[in-house]
């Protein structure tokens, strides 16, 4: 694991130490929770790729493996 120091006002602090206590577990443990969690929600709130989207089916059809570069699958397209 890595240590990392930060600097918090002496309330915030406090905070912390209580709800850890509260909690029955370290200062750290808690900290690291609440980054995860901030972590997880900004994720949560940032837009998906198509490729997210529709990760469980990329790969799962049988076709070209070139066919979203070879312009050759186009020729006719449109007519």
């Amino acid at each position: 694991m890595v240590t990392v120091s930060l600097k918090m006002p002496e309330p915030l602090a406090a905070e912390v130490a209580a709800a850890a206590h509260r909690r029955g577990v370290s200062k750290s443990a808690l900290i690291r929770q609440a980054v995860r969690t901030l972590l997880s929600a900004e994720e949560a709130g940032r837009p998906k790729s198509a490729l997210d989207l529709a990760r469980d089916l990329a790969g799962a059809f049988e076709g070209p493996e070139d066919l979203a570069t070879n312009p050759k699958y186009m020729e006719g397209f449109g007519e």
